[in-house]
């Protein structure tokens, strides 16, 4: 496989919904080394974020992502990604070896002038979404860090995403049968969009 290497650089757009997670949900989801940090009780905060890169992209791909939760170490809070699928091989490659990612393939349809979407595994629909009613916010950047397991080693990496944001309403499917479904079982607490995305990912440092 060829890839390049960190930082990568990814220009697109997105979608991302936020949920309520219950502990017990998370949990097996989320090394036990790694503090669950809480933002109600019982529950953490996860989501699914999807997104394609295209022109101008270190790669050139779609992306889905589960975080099962938020977690802490070294009093840094940040995301924990359980599950993550891509339609680019050196995608899969790179983000395994150089960030720990579990990445897998699976396959993207995107219909009705990208405002909705259908990913799935060989004949399994992981999740689908649909979005409308957009409401414009600003362009700004917001950074935000995750964790991950790299060769026994916890790492941590910041991502900053510079983007026209905006509130969405969006109808998320995750049929039962989905991997998903173990992480996310609730309607989206708030969805968003990002448009003119330029998102860079920084190569990830060990943390004790």
């Amino acid at each position: 496989m060829s890839y390049p290497q960190a930082p990568w650089t990814l220009k697109g757009f997105a979608f991302q919904t936020l949920h309520l997670i219950d502990l017990a949900k998370a949990s097996p989801f989320i090394p036990p080394a790694l503090e669950i940090v809480l933002v109600a009780p019982g529950k953490t905060l996860g989501g699914v974020y999807l997104s394609n890169y295209g022109a101008g992209s270190s790669l050139e791909y779609s992306e889905l992502i589960v975080v099962a939760g938020l977690v802490k170490r070294e009093q840094t809070i940040g995301a924990w990604v359980s599950h993550i699928y891509v339609d680019n091989p050196d995608s899969v490659a790179g983000g395994q070896e150089i960030w720990g990612m579990p990445k897998e393939l699976a396959a993207f349809d995107w219909q009705t002038g990208a405002q909705q979407v259908i990913v799935q595994q060989e004949n399994q629909v992981l999740c689908s979404l649909r979005a409308s009613s957009r409401v414009s916010l600003w362009r700004q950047a917001i950074a935000f860090p995750a964790y991950s397991l790299l060769n026994s080693n916890f790492v941590r990496f910041n991502a900053t995403a510079l983007a026209n944001f905006g509130l969405i309403s969006a109808k998320l499917e995750v049929p039962g049968a989905s991997p998903l479904a173990r992480v996310i079982d609730t309607p989206p607490t708030i969805a968003a969009s990002a448009d003119a995305l330029e998102l860079k990912v920084d190569a990830p440092r060990v943390v004790g």
